[in-house]
């Protein structure tokens, strides 16, 4: 329950920490970095739990629109999931080396997505598609 309004989801959650301005913490991620340039390629590939195990890598990357972001765990860091603020999609949460979730970004715009269960540490990143 979040002012009196029962909510659920993770894609809620993103979007309630969003509202209240939690960010920051210990190895935040923060979009003021230049975003890593994948533009010209199909696929590309994000680790979930990289660094310190509570990061994405790259946490800010540019794509063509149409282009598929694959995130891959690596088993550091405890449980992740991936959640788009917008809740255009949500993966589950997962602590398993290797495994994988995808989505296809078709609109232009930046896409800021979270781990909800580390999102106050700073775990959240962004995709910005160019036509």
């Amino acid at each position: 329950v979040l002012w009196g309004c029962s909510i659920g989801g993770g894609a809620a959650l993103a979007a309630a920490a969003g509202w209240a301005g939690v960010t920051g913490g210990e190895g935040s991620q923060e979009q003021d970095a230049e975003p890593v340039d994948r533009t010209g390629t199909d696929t590309v590939t994000v680790a979930v739990g990289a660094g310190n195990g509570l990061a994405f890598d790259p946490a800010n990357v540019r794509v063509d629109a149409g282009t598929t972001v694959v995130w891959e765990w690596t088993g550091k860091g405890g449980g992740h999931n991936v959640v788009s603020v917008d809740e255009r999609f949500e993966s589950e949460l997962v602590d398993e080396a290797g495994h994988t979730f995808e989505h296809t970004f078709t609109e232009s715009g930046t896409h800021e997505y979270v781990c909800t269960p580390h999102q106050t540490q700073g775990m959240r990143g962004w995709v910005e598609v160019v036509e």
